[in-house]
């Protein structure tokens, strides 16, 4: 109960910023294969493995709010975030941001809400197929924590220890910025996943 009156607090100050405007890609940019397309006022991706980032500024010391819902089983996705500069391709972002993972099947360290491969996420508090989910992601200067529907199932500080690299798809080891841009992962061909708010509060 202590995280989610944490998480009342953090949610109830300050002004949310919408990011994306429910109509079309405003201020977004699309990196390597596959796409976003709006549909019905969201976000639904297609294809992959690309990259959509928000190229207008760079975050951090903020709270991230990203709204979605999976169409699919198995469904993949991820939020990018502390990308030092605008990525030339998706693997980019993967090798120097961190991705927040969307990924209910993964396993503690590959699965929603955890830093992926990096900070282990506690499982159980994503909804089913169908239904919307709410993912807060907190920047604290380098630290991360993620909220998932209300409840604390992350928290990432980078000068502790992480587990060794042992697959060439998980991100290199390694400091990233307190602030950088920020973008939504169309993972494959097989994975739907919709958005219908990408929102930040200093």
């Amino acid at each position: 109960m202590v995280g989610f009156a944490i998480w009342l607090a953090l949610t109830a100050a300050g002004e949310w910023q919408p990011l994306f405007n429910g109509k079309d890609l405003t201020g977004w940019k699309m990196v390597g294969p596959g796409r976003f397309v709006v549909e019905d006022g969201m976000l639904k991706t297609e294809g992959g493995m690309g990259l959509l980032y928000y190229e207008r500024e760079k975050f951090g010391n903020c709270t991230i709010r990203v709204v979605f819902k999976t169409a699919t089983n198995p469904a993949n996705s991820g939020v990018i975030i502390r990308l030092p500069e605008p990525p030339r391709d998706p693997w980019y972002a993967v090798h120097n941001g961190y991705e927040v993972q969307i990924e209910e099947r993964g396993d503690e360290w590959h699965s929603t809400g955890s830093i992926y491969s990096l900070s282990k996420a506690a499982k159980g508090f994503q909804k089913p197929t169908g239904e919307w989910n709410t993912m807060d992601i907190v920047l604290d200067g380098p630290k991360t924590i993620v909220y998932l529907n209300g409840h604390k199932v992350s928290e990432f500080d980078p000068s502790q220890p992480v587990p060794e690299r042992k697959h060439w798809y998980e991100p290199v080891r390694g400091p990233r910025p307190d602030y950088g841009y920020i973008g939504l992962q169309n993972h494959d061909a097989r994975s739907t996943v919709y958005f219908r708010e990408v929102s930040v509060k200093r």
